[in-house]
């Protein structure tokens, strides 16, 4: 994995009401930053978000409805790869700075994304550089 990338498998509670996943808890050293945002995203099939990165923010993301694949890229050394994440892998991923990101709906409905930040968007100084990837 990309250094600084980390993936944590979701403890999913599964009963007759349905199910239950802490995304993110401080005491199991997953975010170890301060939280300041935190918002929910959706995606079309078919449809890509992200393809930036950033210098100061630490991201986590948790596909929590739907499928998706998601791209990394290391900005100081090019290397590249894909993490699929959503109901068949309930995973909470961190993103460090200078570790750029996109993520695709690969599923047939849309994806809900819950992303947490380190930083509140300040849209005077967003911290957000667009990035290319391969395939993408």
């Amino acid at each position: 994995m990309i250094g600084g990338v980390e993936a944590y498998p979701l403890d999913i509670k599964h009963d007759e009401r349905g199910w239950l996943a802490e995304i993110l808890r401080t005491e199991k050293k997953q975010a170890n930053e301060e939280f300041a945002h935190l918002y929910v995203t959706v995606a079309s099939p078919g449809k890509t978000k992200g393809k930036h990165y950033h210098h100061r923010k630490v991201e986590w993301f948790c596909v929590v409805i739907g499928e998706a694949m998601l791209f990394l890229k290391d900005t100081r050394t090019g290397e590249e790869e894909r993490l699929p994440m959503g109901e068949k892998n309930m995973v909470t991923v961190r993103i460090p700075p200078h570790v750029a990101h996109a993520i695709t709906n690969t599923g047939t409905v849309p994806f809900y994304l819950i992303v947490v930040v380190s930083e509140q968007f300040n849209p005077k100084d967003p911290d957000t550089f667009p990035c290319n990837f391969t395939g993408l």
